[in-house]
């Protein structure tokens, strides 16, 4: 059995992954710029295992969280994980502590409660992550493939073969993993809409004085004509870098991910409201300025499952935030639903994208013709 993905992030690396545990099952993974590209390498990596109990991402983020550490201890190479404290707090240019600083951050940040433990809130580098599941999926027959998808061939009413760079692929199965690039696919299937919010973030070269600890704030900003009260949130990593976002924007998808950019007023913002922050990242030099588009469904809840009146075409995206949390259940849960024909470690039900209505390509307009 062969089945294309059609996108090489976290999501598709872990599909690609679960199923070259399966005997007889061969995956290979097309992505047009490189593995990690967008999202899957410019996001944070935090996961938490109850953060979204009490939705219908619960059973979904809890064996995946577990999964994450079951896979730090199988698979070769680091990956950027460990558990790690989570603090909450607010702050502002005009607010100050009574009493010390809580360690790293200055004093206008007030740390008011732990809100996760090691127990329960870990991290995992993303792009080490991706590229640790491609390369484990390589070492049991997976294979990667650099080109651009420019459609999907249905022969009776069944997926037959995938269009890269304008030849067909044939295919036993195929699965659309790209993002928010994945509304393009669209204009091939009858998917569902899916949105791109854009992110922005910088990597902060900090060593070894940030301890592991995430926080995650409520921070008004200081000087300008613009105050309002942001929500960045700090991640410092194993390899002595701190990752820091907070500002988003609606600023349209382009078609060419290696297109994305970061906005210049954006980033410098972040920037000013780092070095309020913390004196360690306003001392600490600048690894990476970048943003990164989040895939949306329009309920807010994750496209996972078989695409509607298609045999042999399924879908994996729209996870938003929890992407990279969420990326080993969905990878699991999908190799059970091509290779058995149903999941069984999680219940899919919530996701199916046949609860929303497809998309009519003739929104699309020319991005008909777009290549991803």
């Amino acid at each position: 059995m062969h089945v294309v993905i059609c996108g090489g992030g976290a999501i598709g690396a872990s599909i690609a992954y679960f199923l070259s545990c399966r005997g007889g099952i061969r995956a290979t993974v097309v992505e047009r710029t490189g593995l990690a590209c967008a999202a899957s390498g410019k996001a944070g990596g935090f996961l938490a295992r109850h953060w979204c109990d009490g939705s219908p991402v619960e059973e979904l983020a809890r064996r995946s969280f577990d999964l994450h550490a079951e896979l730090a201890g199988r698979l070769e190479g680091d990956r950027g994980y460990r558990r790690l404290d989570t603090y909450g707090g607010f702050g502002g240019a005009r607010h100050r502590v009574e009493g010390p600083a809580h360690g790293w951050l200055s004093e206008h940040v007030t740390v008011s409660q732990q809100i996760g433990t090691p127990s329960d809130t870990a991290q995992v580098h993303p792009a080490l992550y991706t590229n640790a599941m491609m390369r484990a999926a390589e070492a049991q027959g997976g294979h990667f493939r650099l080109g651009r998808v420019t459609g999907v061939i249905c022969e009776g009413g069944r997926a037959a073969s995938v269009l890269v760079d304008g030849e067909p692929l044939a295919a036993d199965a195929v699965v659309v993993a790209m993002g928010p690039w994945s509304i393009l696919a669209a204009a091939w299937l009858p998917l569902p809409a899916v949105f791109g919010l854009k992110g922005h973030s910088i990597v902060f070269e900090t060593g070894d004085r940030v301890p592991a600890e995430a926080a995650f704030l409520e921070y008004r900003e200081g000087g300008g004509g613009r105050r309002e009260v942001l929500t960045p949130e700090l991640f410092p990593r194993p390899d002595g870098t701190t990752y820091v976002c907070g500002i988003s924007s609606e600023e349209p998808l382009p078609l060419d991910p290696a297109e994305v950019a970061p906005e210049r007023a954006a980033i410098e913002r972040l920037e000013a409201l780092c070095r309020e922050m913390s004196p360690v990242l306003a001392a600490s030099p600048i690894r990476a300025r970048q943003a990164c588009y989040r895939p949306v469904a329009r309920d807010g809840l994750p496209l996972i499952g078989k695409v509607p009146g298609v045999e042999g075409a399924y879908i994996a995206t729209g996870h938003s935030v929890w992407g990279i949390l969420n990326a080993p259940a969905t990878g699991e849960a999908m190799a059970e639903l091509i290779v058995d024909g149903a999941a069984k470690t999680v219940d899919l039900a919530p996701f199916d994208p046949d609860r929303l209505p497809p998309l009519d390509p003739a929104r699309l307009g020319n991005s008909r013709k777009a290549s991803v």
